[in-house]
């Protein structure tokens, strides 16, 4: 079986039972669930993980290294990246708004420090709750990997 997506519609059921602010998730057709899991788990696969994938032909970045399955962690980041999606966030829109140093409206004024980008914005995920669970898996940005062609 050729896994598409980090999670399941059941798995994510369950996991949304125990999480206030589900609505969007409550609220939402399977085929909507289905293609927010679609998102999250290409937001998720566009990142550099340590380690290598488990086999060179497995379509998605998990399992990785020894690990023989998903890692929990790994599904309920898609989970919370889905909810955002199905909530409404618009990463191109995010992705528009880090460059923004001054806006206002009426009396209102917006101004952002151009050093301070949210990380998982910069990194195209959604959540901050679903980059808490990502982090610990991702490539030291430090690191170097060589490799010899031949």
């Amino acid at each position: 079986m050729i896994t598409t997506h980090y999670g399941d519609l059941n798995g994510g059921d369950a996991y949304f039972v125990q999480r206030l602010g589900s609505q969007a998730w409550d609220r939402s057709t399977n085929n909507d669930r289905t293609a927010a899991l679609f998102m999250a788990t290409r937001a998720i696969d566009r990142l550099n993980f340590a380690n290598q994938k488990k086999a060179v032909s497995q379509e998605l970045q998990f399992p990785r290294g020894d690990d023989t399955n998903v890692p929990s962690a790994i599904v309920s980041a898609a989970y919370e990246c889905a909810i955002k999606y199905l909530e409404g966030v618009d990463m191109d829109l995010e992705a528009r708004n880090l460059g923004i140093a001054a806006s206002s409206f009426g009396g209102a004024r917006t101004t952002f420090h151009e050093e301070y980008h949210s990380e998982n914005l910069r990194a195209g995920i959604p959540s901050v709750e679903a980059w808490y669970y990502l982090r610990p898996y991702l490539r030291d940005p430090g690191d170097l990997n060589i490799s010899r062609a031949s």
